[in-house]
């Protein structure tokens, strides 16, 4: 399920977001059988859901209103990432379907996919340590010791945080989040659309593995301390999210960081692993075929790393690298057959020579100025009792947008 746009903006609508809390709601209420029929009719109202996203829809209503909010969080976050770039986010779909809002398979692709799937999984995280989602909740187990002897968790402890907690006189307790439950539902329901087994539906898949990782991998340790007089003789440790913007600014990383890949068909007859295959004897690269040959079935279609010079063998790519197919188009002129808006009408920066100064952001096409004029309270003061009065200051400055 992938959130609609319409003039440019990402949009999850809001509509379908409020049917779907009211089906959580009711949920939430309900302990007869008439739930059932009431979440059949309000999922049957989500347009663009495939057949299994529709059965998770009825079979768990309290998880949806989650995944809504989740898909809005990943694709705002997207949003502020690329505010400053050609390409802000944005495409050109309706506003009542779902599907893919990235045409071209490009690495502004892999980084929509990759923090909607995390955005998705950070959101169903939270649903559960706030008690909004049943049969989760806080994390029950504990896993084998690593990391410096201390107590392991089901996310990564990353060494400058196990540094911070002592080895002895502290314990895991308190409300570790369910982060296990919310990648498991997180992977059901958003790759249940990639079913064409095709490069694109490859490539999906891999960034949404790499976004449900993300979150996993930067969970956060906090403690709280017990003691007499405020000592801290003994801690209790527990794992929480961090702000989602920690987990968008990291997949940026990986965005600029995005690695080429090719679809290879692997014959059955050898194996599946790409490790022991060498470029000499590889079949044909298929890319964005719809759907695979009689001969070509998922099973035997994998995403391999672009060739570079002096490699003989091809290699998959890493679980938390970004991939992408096709290169990125310029995005400077509308055409939407690539997903691209164009820049025209843009604000861009004069003075910077970033991605955001006029130069860029207009592809050379040269910018037009404005004059605008800006009002705003100040001087604020209080007065005795019991009002405050401000003055209304103004100012008159220019802004630039691209031809």
């Amino acid at each position: 399920m992938m959130p609609a746009l319409l003039k440019g903006r990402l949009l999850f609508p809001d509509k379908f977001l409020l049917l779907l809390v009211i089906l959580a709601t009711l949920y939430r209420r309900s302990l007869s059988g008439s739930l059932s029929l009431g979440a059949s009719i309000i999922c049957a109202r989500i347009p663009g859901l495939s057949s299994k996203q529709r059965e998770m829809c009825v079979a768990y209503p309290d998880l949806m209103a989650a995944i809504g909010s989740g898909v809005s969080l990943g694709l705002a976050e997207c949003q502020t990432q690329f505010r400053l770039h050609r390409w802000n986010c944005s495409a050109t779909r309706r506003p009542d379907t779902f599907g893919h809002v990235v045409i071209v398979g490009s690495r502004e692709a892999a980084y929509t996919y990759a923090v909607t799937s995390a955005g998705v999984t950070y959101a169903i995280t939270s649903a559960c340590s706030r008690g909004n989602i049943s049969n989760c909740g806080c994390e029950m187990y504990r896993p084998r010791m690593r990391h410096r002897g201390l107590p392991a968790h089901s996310g990564v402890v990353p060494p400058d945080e196990a540094a911070e907690v002592p080895s002895n006189n502290w314990k895991w307790g308190g409300c570790s989040v369910d982060i296990g439950f919310a990648m498991k539902y997180a992977r059901k329901f958003l790759d249940a659309r990639e079913i064409e087994g095709d490069a694109r539906s490859l490539m999906n898949l891999h960034n949404n593995k790499a976004g449900r990782k993300m979150v996993k991998t930067l969970l956060q340790t906090e403690c709280k301390c017990h003691g007499v007089s405020g000592s801290c003789t003994m801690k209790t440790c527990w794992r929480t999210l961090p702000p989602f913007k920690v987990i968008g600014d990291a997949l940026m990383k990986k965005y600029h960081k995005a690695r080429g890949v090719s679809a290879v068909t692997i014959p059955s007859s050898t194996s599946r692993s790409l490790k022991s295959y060498s470029s000499p004897s590889l079949p044909s690269l298929s890319l964005s075929s719809p759907t695979p040959s009689p001969k070509t079935t998922s099973s035997n279609l994998q995403l391999a790393l672009l060739k570079r010079s002096g490699r003989s063998t091809m290699q998959r790519p890493r679980r938390a690298e970004l991939v992408y197919l096709e290169p990125s188009p310029n995005y400077c002129e509308r055409d939407l057959n690539l997903g691209s808006l164009g820049t025209v009408g843009r604000h861009c920066n004069r003075t910077s020579r970033g991605m955001d100064g006029c130069d860029l952001m207009c592809c050379g096409r040269g910018y037009n100025t404005h004059q605008i004029s800006r009002a705003w309270q100040c001087r604020c003061k209080f007065h005795w009792c019991c009002y405050v009065q401000c003055d209304t200051c103004s100012e008159r400055i220019e802004v630039y947008t691209c031809k």
